[in-house]
């Protein structure tokens, strides 16, 4: 096997600083991405694994001596136990995306877990470095009575969340000093490896100990216990506007749950809910309700009094009405919303038949009939 010469395979001189290293193997390693090199892709990936173990060795203080001193092969027989390099063996992932950014290590490592990317046959990512979050957005659900909606209403909505620790400013530290997370050594990853068949695979998740942040409070702090977060409850205020239709979902921006620190708050999406009215029934901007009447009114006609959502009207009965008619009474529904104007109220009148009458009014119901000789029934015979 030829020896490798990892300076020349990443074209530095031999004292070469880090930063002389990580500036090679960026260049390189973007000019070597297959998305550039559609022509011979397989070529391309060979070469990238070439300059990324050129990279995995120089880039490290201990393997770089051993290599110094005794070669490729000297490494290899020191560090990888007599195995050539592969990429079980490369340990500065995490340098990639910290070089190139996310989405140049997502076009390698695979897009969301290295699958579908140029390693798919050699990584696992499931979950990555644990990037700072925005806050949640929050739901909230209010009831309005049909009395409300006629003006809009205020109404105070009362959310507990978790928020940033004031007393460790959300580091998690009773002192507010972190130290390097002992699990992962600052990384906020750890890596597992396994065969199948042929193949080696790392599957690399978040740190468990940090939560994928690479450091850890030396000290917990005694109001979170080291999360960084308590619970906090706020009272909000939301103006409903009037004649806001059931389900109406308004949105309240940045009143949602806090972001971590240095991440924007979420949005807090409040739902409307109308509640149930003894007498009326909505119908969009209208308000509907049934009315009984006797005989008499709905034969010779009236003027009654009828309740509305802003105190009693009169309403006139025209002679004659019937049964299920339905009457109207302009302007006394809800506010349009979003719109000018109001509804009505819409009156359906519901011929009330008693179940008990007097003699008298049997009488006068009798002499009623005979006067009519009139079967209504007739025209369905």
């Amino acid at each position: 096997m030829a020896e490798q010469d990892y300076y020349g395979i990443l074209g530095v001189p031999r004292g070469a600083s880090k930063e002389d290293i990580k500036r090679a193997y960026r260049k390189l390693a973007k000019k070597y991405h297959p998305d550039l090199n559609k022509e011979n892709p397989k070529a391309a990936e060979e070469k990238f694994k070439q300059i990324s173990e050129a990279y995995e060795v120089l880039i490290d203080e201990s393997k770089r001596q051993i290599y110094d001193q005794f070669g490729a092969e000297g490494l290899r027989q020191q560090v990888w136990g007599g195995q050539p390099f592969d990429w079980s063996r490369f340990t500065h992932y995490t340098d990639v995306e910290d070089l190139f950014g996310r989405d140049f290590f997502d076009s390698f490592f695979g897009r969301i877990g290295f699958g579908g990317g140029l390693f798919e046959d050699f990584f696992e990512i499931p979950g990555g470095r644990r990037r700072v979050a925005a806050g949640r957005h929050v739901r909230a659900d209010v009831e309005l009575t049909l009395e409300e909606l006629l003006e809009g209403a205020r109404k105070e909505i009362s959310l507990s969340h978790p928020t940033t620790c004031r007393h460790c400013e959300g580091t998690g530290a009773e002192s507010g000093k972190l130290v390097t997370c002992p699990q992962c050594g600052g990384r906020g990853q750890v890596s597992q490896s396994r065969r199948s068949g042929f193949s080696q695979f790392i599957t690399i998740t978040p740190c468990p100990k940090c939560d994928g942040r690479g450091r850890w409070p030396e000290v917990r702090c005694r109001q979170c216990g080291g999360s960084g977060r308590v619970a906090e409850t706020r009272t909000i205020a939301v103006e409903i506007p009037a004649g806001a239709p059931d389900g109406l979902q308004l949105r309240v921006p940045g009143r949602g749950q806090p972001g971590e620190p240095g991440e924007r708050a979420g949005d807090l999406f409040v739902v409307v809910h109308v509640q149930d009215h003894p007498i009326f029934a909505r119908d969009g901007d209208d308000v509907r309700m049934d009315l009984p009447v006797s005989f008499a009114q709905a034969a010779l006609g009236a003027e009654v009094e009828v309740p509305t959502l802003r105190g009693r009207a009169k309403l006139r009965i025209p002679p004659g009405t019937q049964t299920h008619s339905v009457l109207r009474l302009s302007g006394r529904g809800l506010p349009r919303f979003q719109g000018h104007g109001r509804g009505d109220q819409l009156v359906r009148v519901i011929l009330r038949v008693p179940d008990r009458i007097s003699s008298e009014e049997r009488r006068l119901l009798e002499a009623l009939r005979d006067l009519q000789r009139d079967d209504a029934s007739k025209g369905y015979r």
